[in-house]
């Protein structure tokens, strides 16, 4: 009944929500100029998009405009090329960077996987705790100094 009295009240339009702008983070296997062009066409082409940023060297895009995730990503699957969310983060954002399933031979330099991690206490963590792992034996690129 409600919806009856807003469209006959409101000339029977319904609007559709705004999109919000946000960056969306793709990793695409790119090896030439050709591949970059393509895909930055392909994505440039969608409506909403502000700003197109790739860094053939990592195989990273970065989209920026009033878009959602997965058009973005269909958009670049339709070009043919393989692409996934970019799946890394900073070095330093990690507590256990050296983890099994954080650490990637493929991620670029100062990047781990993104895995969530459950912890087991109830305490948060505290600084003192990513200070002691700069120099634990457990962390391959701890500092070394004896």
């Amino acid at each position: 009944m409600g919806d009856y009295i807003c469209g006959f009240l409101c000339g029977g339009h319904q609007y559709a929500k705004r999109k919000q702008l946000q960056t969306v983070e793709l990793k695409v296997r790119m090896d030439c100029e050709g591949c970059e062009l393509k895909v930055r066409n392909a994505i440039s082409s969608m409506t909403g998009v502000q700003s197109v940023d790739i860094n053939r060297k990592q195989n990273k895009v970065t989209v920026t405009g009033y878009v959602e995730q997965h058009k973005v990503l269909k958009k670049v699957q339709s070009t043919g090329k393989r692409v996934e969310i970019w799946p890394y983060v900073p070095y330093n954002l990690v507590t256990h960077p050296h983890g099994a399933q954080i650490y990637d031979k493929k991620a670029p330099p100062g990047y781990v996987r993104k895995v969530e991690v459950v912890t087991l206490s109830s305490q948060p963590l505290r600084q003192d705790d990513l200070l002691t792992n700069l120099f634990s034996d457990d962390n391959p690129n701890a500092c070394s100094i004896m």
